[in-house]
Formats: structure tokens, C-alpha cells, sequence
């Protein structure tokens, strides 16, 4: 398609490929690729950044940490050495509706790893103790806006402490950019397909107020923050409410 017939005004209907079935090494292929380009991009440093301005102090044991659509884990493991390195003593859990993504995030983390991976649809997930905290990352813009407003709330009754959301932002220039990386890094096909799809897929400030609206939280509520290159991150602190 032609530069100028794309119109990132509106989100584009399209289809991820990493979303129809496929084989589990064809998805441990994808999800590694997906992690490369996480690295590449610095992906981490916001919600990293988040949890270093929380305030851990009132937390009697262990922080608990909820990763939603976890895929590869990447993120859930960044997040464990970041615990390491503080001394911060965590208990991870990640959660994925696709049983191979739970069971190559498991095989890539290792038996050293603590982390607790579990095959789980989100909205019928019932932790037994609630997460101090709540994250996910390049997982909303797979969603209806009618499931993340519910997506939201399930957040907002669960998470003590607060919530991150870390996402693409629907713009003209990370899609160029992308398609320019996933040329050059010569990436798995599904992630060279479905980058630029998913920048299309994803949302803008405004969509995350009208979303954030309907799920009750007010505008002091949350902050929507971009991150370069081409993130766009919702996060919510119980902090804002003293």
C-alpha cells in the first residue's frame, strides 16, 4: 500500500498472524523475534522506570506482580532481575490464554528462574492472593475496545498498588520506521507482518480518555504518557488518589 492511502486517523480492522493457529516453534520463533526488537527499542525502560517510583515501603512480604499476556516473558524476567538487583523481594506470575506461549515463556526462563507461568483467560482469572501490581505489554491492541474497557476495570479491582499498560502508539512514523527495522534485523515473517499491523491496531491519547472514561476512572486517575520510539503506556498509581 502507498504511504500516502494509509490513514493512521482511525484503527485499521486487520489481522495479526500470531493470532491464527499455528505451530509451537513457528510461535517460539515469533515471541523470541518480538523480544529482540524489545531489546532493540529499550521497551523495558518504562515500566521499569514505573516501579522504581512506587512506594514499596507499606508491603508486608513479598511484591506481587501480575504480567497479562505474558507471552515469551521477557518482560516478567526483566522485571525479576530488577527485583534482584534492589534486593526487592517479588513474586511473579505470568498469565496467557495460549497454553504454548505459558509453556515456551516456562522453557525460556529456565529452572532458575522463580517466576510462576499459568494458562489463564484474564477475565476468569481469580488470583488467590491480589497483585500488588498489574502489567501488560503489546497486549491491548489485540483486544475489542469493549474488552479493554473490561480489561480495565478487571485491573482496577485487582491491582493494590497500580497498573501499566505498555502498547503501541498508532502514528505514521514508528510504522515507517518499523518496516525499515524488521527489514534490516531480517525478522521472523509473522513479526514483519503483524509490527506494522500492530502499530495500525493500536491507539491514540484520545482513545485511551474515551476507554479510561468508560471503565470509570476519572482523567486524575491515570496518566498517558508516550515513550519513544512509537510506545504509548497507561498507567495508574494508588498514590494518585492521596
Amino acid at each position: 500500500m502507498r504511504p500516502e492511502a494509509l490513514d493512521f486517523s482511525v484503527r485499521a480492522e486487520l489481522t495479526e498472524w500470531m493470532d491464527e493457529p499455528c505451530s509451537r516453534d513457528e510461535l517460539r520463533a515469533c515471541l523470541r523475534d518480538i523480544a529482540r526488537v524489545n531489546r532493540w527499542l529499550l521497551a523495558y525502560r518504562p515500566v521499569l522506570g514505573w516501579l522504581d517510583s512506587l512506594a514499596f515501603e507499606n508491603v508486608a512480604g513479598p511484591i506481587r506482580i501480575l504480567d497479562v499476556g505474558c507471552g515469551y516473558g521477557d518482560v516478567l524476567r526483566r522485571i525479576e532481575r530488577w527485583a534482584e538487583l534492589r534486593g526487592v523481594a517479588v513474586e511473579l506470575t505470568g498469565i496467557d490464554l495460549n497454553p504454548d506461549a505459558v509453556a515456551i515463556a516456562a522453557e525460556a526462563s529456565g529452572q532458575q528462574s522463580a517466576i510462576r507461568w499459568r494458562r489463564a483467560d484474564v477475565f476468569g482469572y481469580a488470583p488467590e492472593e491480589p497483585p500488588h501490581v498489574v502489567v501488560s505489554s503489546l497486549f491491548t491492541h489485540h483486544l475489542v475496545e469493549t474488552d479493554i474497557v473490561r480489561f480495565l476495570q478487571w485491573m482496577e479491582r485487582q491491582a493494590l498498588t497500580g497498573w501499566f499498560i505498555h502498547d503501541l502508539s498508532r502514528n505514521r512514523n514508528p510504522y515507517y520506521l518499523f518496516c525499515l527495522l524488521a527489514k534490516g534485523m531480517r525478522l521472523h515473517p509473522f513479526v514483519r507482518h503483524d509490527g506494522p499491523v500492530s502499530i495500525r491496531r493500536s491507539f491514540v491519547p484520545a482513545d485511551w480518555q474515551r476507554m479510561c472514561s468508560a471503565a470509570g476512572l476519572a482523567a486524575r486517575d491515570v496518566i498517558i504518557r508516550g515513550y519513544r520510539p512509537g510506545k504509548l503506556c497507561v498507567m495508574r498509581s494508588r498514590m494518585l488518589e492521596s
